[in-house]
Formats: C-alpha cells, structure tokens, sequence
C-alpha cells in the first residue's frame, strides 16, 4: 500500500499549485480521501476531503474558494488544486485515504509560498 504525494514546491505568494496523490495497492474507489497539512511547530489540520460515493467535497474555512480537491479513481489519483496561495499556506501536505477500519497516509510533500 502507498499513496505518494507530489507536486509541491517553492511559490510565490498569489500563486498556484497542483498536487497528486497515486495510490496503488488497493482500489481507492470506495474510500473517501483528504488532504492535511502540516505547518512548523502546529499540529495537522484536516483541509479537504472528498467522499467516495457522492463526491461531496468539504473545505476548512482557512482554503475554501482557493483549494479544489478532485479525484480519478481510474486513474487510482486524488488531485488538490491550489490557487492564490498564501505564506500561512506554508506546511507538509499529506493525503489520507479512509474505509472503515483502514486508513493510510501518503509521506507528504512540501510547500513554500514566499511573500
């Protein structure tokens, strides 16, 4: 099992980014996905999720209107588009995956907005 998140990186403030999640191991069709971040010195913070069934996506107040999440479950992939990004953005993403009783988390991939 693994979810390898990519596509984080250095951006400048108002910026955009993109990032992926793969998973392979197991089919991600009947699990609902996330993504967290973690900031320097703070705990996790759930920022999406996304259901398996009727897609409904939420936001934490913090992304909403910037952050889309997607998903592909053909393509076994969980998206998180990321527009007007800003400094306090700054944190390790992670994506999470969850089905009763079993949960998996990705290794992270870091993102940067400067000022």
């Amino acid at each position: 099992v693994q979810l390898q998140a990519s596509g984080g990186g250095l951006v400048q403030s108002g910026g955009s980014l993109r990032l992926s999640c793969a998973v392979s191991g197991f089919s991600l069709e009947s699990y609902g996905v996330g993504w967290f971040r973690q900031a320097s010195g703070k705990g996790r913070e759930g920022i999406s999720c996304i259901s398996s069934a009727d897609r409904i996506s939420h936001y934490a107040d913090s992304v909403k209107g910037r952050f889309t999440i997607s998903r592909d479950n053909a393509k076994n992939s969980v998206f998180l588009q990321m527009n007007s990004l800003k400094p306090e953005d700054t944190a390790v993403y992670y994506c999470n995956a969850k089905r009763f009783p079993y949960e998996y988390w990705g290794q992270g991939t870091q993102v940067t907005v400067s000022s």
